[in-house]
Parts: C-alpha cells; sequence; structure tokens
C-alpha cells in the first residue's frame, strides 16, 4: 500500500512538472519554432481541429515559421485562425504558403512574459504541494484503519516530502532556463 501511494504520488508530480514544461513552451522567446501553434485551433468544416492536422508546419528561417494547409481552401482560414489564437502573431499569405513572422520582443514585453511565466511556477508548485497534500491524509486515513504502522506512516511522509522537495526545485529550474531564454536578445 504505501509503495503504491509513493508510486502514484510521484507520477502526479511528474505530470504537474510535465504540464508546466508544455505551458512554458507555448510562452514565445524571440525565435520561431513549430510548437507555438500546436494547441492553435481552426475550424476545419465545422469542427475545431489542430493548426497541425490540417496544414504542414515548418521553419522557413530562425524568425519565421511557414504553414501550408493540404487544402488550397484551408489558406484563410488557417490565417484566421493564427491572427485570432492568443499568440500576437500576425500571419502573411504568399500563394497557399503562410508566413508567420516573429516579432521582435521590446524589453516591456519580455517583463511581461516573465511574470507570466513565474505564475505558471508559482500554479505548479501549488499542484505539487497539493499533490504532497492528498497523499499525507491517504498516509493517515491509512494509520486510522490500521492498515499501516506509524512508524511507516512518518517514513513515507518524509520520503514524500523529500519527492515534493524534487519536484519543486525542477520546476525553479525550468523557470529559471525559461527565464534565461527570455531575457536573451
Amino acid at each position: 500500500m504505501i509503495a503504491e501511494i509513493k508510486k502514484t504520488t510521484e507520477q502526479k508530480m511528474q505530470k504537474s512538472l510535465d504540464s508546466l514544461k508544455t505551458d512554458l513552451g507555448k510562452v514565445r522567446t524571440g525565435r520561431a519554432h513549430t510548437g507555438l501553434l500546436d494547441h492553435v485551433m481552426v475550424d476545419y468544416y465545422g469542427s475545431p481541429t489542430l493548426v497541425t492536422q490540417v496544414a504542414n508546419v515548418t521553419l522557413i528561417d530562425s524568425r519565421t515559421i511557414g504553414v501550408q494547409p493540404w487544402e488550397k481552401n484551408m489558406v484563410g482560414p488557417v490565417e484566421r485562425a493564427i491572427r485570432d489564437g492568443d499568440l500576437g502573431l500576425n500571419p502573411a499569405t504568399n500563394g497557399d504558403m503562410i508566413r508567420v513572422p516573429m516579432p521582435m520582443l521590446t524589453e516591456e514585453r519580455r517583463r511581461d512574459l516573465i511574470k507570466v511565466v513565474k505564475s505558471e511556477g508559482e500554479d505548479a508548485k501549488i499542484a505539487v504541494r497539493n499533490i504532497r497534500r492528498d497523499a499525507n491524509h491517504t498516509l493517515k486515513e491509512a494509520l486510522k484503519n490500521k492498515e499501516i504502522a506509524e512508524d511507516d506512516e512518518r517514513r513515507t511522509q518524509d520520503e514524500i516530502q523529500k519527492l515534493t522537495d524534487r519536484y519543486v526545485n525542477e520546476i525553479d529550474k525550468a523557470l529559471a532556463a525559461k527565464e534565461t531564454d527570455l531575457m536573451a536578445v
């Protein structure tokens, strides 16, 4: 039972860390990367569909993303979806190719993005602490129902605290790396 609690706790904490890394990948720096458009939805014959499922997304150069829809009649809707997305991008159509230039980040915009990143990091830390709280609650319930011994409960709580500290440290490292990336000109 104790091993199961520790295993599920670690899995949940890892998912929180992975989710944070995914979210940080969406916060754009001055460089272009195709992952920016991964969550952009386009209206594909009445159903919302990911841009990556209706078009080929490539890097033209370090500051430009190229989007080439597989169907010619999808050029307009894809361009509109990218423009209306929450990324602040302004795509330009050139025949059946959509070019998405990455604008330069101003110092003020960089600071705003760092605030967003720190907020995401704090949310991830809160999620990890909530997972720790739930695991400790499960341990207390097991102790109350006499399913585990008191020593085992204390030892497991210490191990869960060490797991929590490790994942909070990982979150801090991911935030520091993203902050450095954002401030690089």
